[in-house]
């Protein structure tokens, strides 16, 4: 910057004193001076000279880049009628930590030329403010090479997820750009909004820039890109959705080299002008929780609706209703859940949260603006993803040592108007009631309700924020992270300290409202993995793309108490079956037969029963024959064969090639680790044979080294069972001797792990 002369005015309307650019708070009232740096959209080599100043508050700092000295006035913004582009930047709003947003438009005005430049707020900066220099974030194309292999696929992943969205507005071409491409640490960022031609780009293309980055591919993940962006390119993936689920399971992969460590901590105060404190939080206010020992880490915070009618009854019972749930979902080991299914579980944990909420209010005849409610925001961490859910207006911010992210948009009227392309969003705060909720629990039904749920690849330490609306309001947050969060990352302070701190900002600064916040710190210890990385393709893939924009709940499934996270199975995607050569004879007995009991059934007017294992009979209903054998409908006396080591627990496992016979299969009393159990005798592997059972050395099986010996039965449930993969026939030669077992009625050592 070369303008000594410039200055930075104070925001606070009842101050506006000038300060040097140098100085972070107002040197009159302390008020923190926002810096915003903005990007300049024009048809031209550049805005004007560095130094120079625009429309009397704009500094130029860069060729497109501004500075505005007077943060604290609104930006000139014309009818949006007559700017069509700007509608695809508020309509994008919801993907604002990749997508800049309009922060208003300069009018240049030269003796009969007139120019509109589009300012764009947050663009991918870097900016050093002792130096007093900003330098555009690096190109995708440019970091790409010096990047992880874990980064370089979280990078193809969010563009994966970005692509529909930006198709949809006309505007995928700017993932097709490497100058627009930009990225800042882990994030992909956009430095501005390329409009497509008459037609938008598809997919090939995107697998053609793709494969322009397999060359300086870190090895893991080489052959995976190469791979990719070839089934790109020739069609065999032909939607996100496909694209989304290959690289899902590239990052799980990946992510066995990746190891967290989580901490939380919560902060809940009831404020300087408040009776009561109608928020809650989860873990309980001060209590540390860590990751491991602990299972499970979940943070959630609950803002109370319906003051001393019952605001902290609702917090309250959304949390207990939303542990309760997710407890049950993490159960299910974390390489083994379907991301898509775990997001669609969630949202349906808040929507039980909102029905008994709910529920709870028409048993009281609550009606109108008596009824209790509450916002939520949570963060539930699992292995290298962060998954957020939110509705209302209870937020979650993302803090890494490039910088903080809103990663939330609140359920109000002015991020409703921003939305339909209606209004500037720091224009539409402005305005009457813009911060009314659209929606909470516990105001309807859960069919007219629609949670936010989205998830974060992680790849780097960094620090989320989860807090109500007493901290966040007046740009709190903005304001006070880098002096307050930030050191987290540094080791400079620990999570404890920095909650206390932030209630106090938020009860000085602020101090309107009930304040309560979550810390959740995520470190990481990160190698490249020796191993490579396969894609598999499948033929089709079912999973839906999770829309962070507006992502509805189903209302068909939401009262369903069957419903479970779905598991991955192991095995590749299956190949269409064939009708197995084995069946035609067995089949055309079968049908010989029921002619045959047809006709003695008019001689003597009875019903046969017959014996034949392919085929089930009830007296009056016409036989047909049995369903191909499978896991999904295993009976006793069935043998099945391992095609994976499964681990049982207590350093024992089964090997791949293990035998087993069936003998009892039966419902599971606890749902969330499978909806059946069965236990099955271990028979034998043919590769090394030891004994299971020393009274009867006739059952044998593979002893890993260094492992205990296995029993002769064990009990899994039907998670585990899905990964076996092979379902002996009937005709198939059967290793397994006749021994008479009793039926495993209670999980022992051998109970799942």
């Amino acid at each position: 910057m070369e303008n000594d002369a410039a200055t930075l005015y104070c925001p606070n309307e009842n101050c506006q004193a000038a300060n040097p650019l140098t100085h972070k708070f107002c040197q009159r009232c302390s008020t923190p001076l926002p810096k915003n740096y903005l990007w300049a959209v024009v048809d031209s080599p550049s805005v004007g000279s560095p130094g120079e100043i625009l429309a009397d508050r704009y500094l130029i700092v860069d060729k497109f880049v501004l500075l505005d000295t007077k943060p604290g006035l609104l930006a000139l913004t014309p009818e949006l009628d007559n700017l069509q582009p700007l509608k695809a930047y508020l309509r994008l709003i919801p993907y604002r930590l990749h997508v800049p947003q309009v922060y208003g438009v300069l009018f240049i005005a030269d003796g009969s030329f007139h120019r509109e430049i589009l300012l764009l707020e947050k663009p991918p900066l870097l900016v050093d403010d002792t130096i007093q220099q900003v330098h555009l974030g690096s190109e995708l194309t440019t970091a790409w090479r010096d990047a992880t292999s874990m980064r370089q696929l979280n990078w193809l992943w969010q563009i994966a997820h970005l692509w529909q969205p930006l198709v949809s507005e006309g505007v995928a071409s700017s993932l097709l750009d490497s100058n627009v491409l930009r990225v800042e640490g882990s994030l992909v960022r956009l430095l501005e909004l390329r409009f497509d031609s008459a037609t938008s780009p598809e997919l090939p293309e995107l697998g053609e820039f793709w494969q322009q980055l397999v060359s300086t591919a870190k090895p893991a993940i080489a052959e995976f890109v190469d791979r990719v962006s070839l089934a790109l390119i020739q069609g065999e993936i032909n939607s996100t959705d496909q694209l989304i689920g290959v690289l899902d399971r590239g990052l799980a992969g990946l992510g066995r080299s990746q190891t967290p460590t989580i901490q939380i901590i919560t902060k809940t105060d009831t404020g300087p002008s408040r009776q009561r404190n109608e928020d809650a939080c989860s873990p309980p206010s001060g209590t540390p929780v860590s990751k491991p020992p602990q299972p499970t880490a979940l943070a959630i915070v609950c803002d109370g609706i319906g003051g001393h009618e019952g605001g902290n009854v609702a917090s309250n019972l959304a949390i207990e209703t939303i542990q309760q749930q997710v407890q049950q979902l993490t159960k299910v080991p974390y390489d083994h859940i379907d991301p898509a299914m775990l997001l669609n579980d969630l949202d349906k944990a808040v929507a039980m949260a909102n029905d008994k909420i709910s529920q709870r209010n028409d048993s009281e005849n609550r009606q109108g603006r008596q009824r209790m409610g509450t916002t939520l925001v949570m963060a539930l961490p699992v292995a290298h993803e962060m998954y957020i859910t939110h509705v209302g207006d209870s937020r979650a911010y993302w803090i890494t040592r490039h910088g903080c992210y809103q990663v939330t948009l609140d359920d109000d009227v002015a991020s409703r108007e921003v939305r339909l392309g209606y209004a500037i969003y720091r224009e539409a705060v402005q305005q009457s009631a813009a911060g009314s909720l659209v929606q909470a629990l516990g105001m309807g039904s859960s069919t007219s309700l629609h949670p936010t749920s989205g998830r974060f690849m992680l790849d780097e330490d960094a620090v989320f924020l989860l807090t109500s609306d007493g901290l966040s309001d007046f740009d709190r947050v903005e304001e006070y992270w880098e002096t307050e969060i930030l050191p987290i990352l540094a080791g400079e302070a620990n999570i404890a300290t920095v909650a206390d701190r932030l209630v106090e900002i938020a009860n000085t600064k602020n101090g309107h409202d009930n304040v309560t916040v979550a810390l959740v710190h995520y470190q990481v210890q990160y190698w490249e993995p020796e191993i490579t990385i396969q894609a598999v393709i499948p033929q089709s893939y079912s999973a839906k793309t999770v829309d962070l924009a507006s992502k509805a709940t189903d209302a068909t499934l939401l009262g369903s108490p069957n419903h479970k996270t779905q598991v991955i199975p192991d095995t590749e995607q299956a190949k269409p079956r064939q009708f197995p050569l084995q069946w035609i004879v067995p089949l055309i007995f079968v049908v010989a037969a029921g002619f045959l009991g047809l006709f003695v059934k008019q001689l003597r007017g009875t019903s046969p029963i017959f014996s034949n294992p392919l085929q089930t009979q009830n007296p009056g209903i016409e036989t047909t024959p049995a369903p191909p054998r499978s896991l999904a409908n295993l009976s006793s006396g069935w043998v099945i064969k391992t095609n994976n080591d499964i681990s049982l627990g207590n350093n024992q496992s089964l090997p791949r090639g293990t035998f087993l016979e069936v003998i009892e299969k039966k419902s599971n009393p606890n749902p969330a680790s499978g909806s059946f159990l069965v236990s099955m005798r271990v028979c034998v592997n043919k590769s090394t044979q030891t004994p299971a059972n020393p009274k009867n050395p006739a059952v044998t099986t593979s002893v890993p080294p260094n492992s205990k010996p296995l029993p002769a039965t064990v009990l899994l449930n039907s998670s585990q069972v899905n990964r076996f993969g092979v379902v002996l026939q009937s005709d198939a030669p059967n290793p397994c001797r006749t021994v008479t077992q009793p039926p495993v009625t209670e999980p022992s050592d051998t109970s799942p792990s």
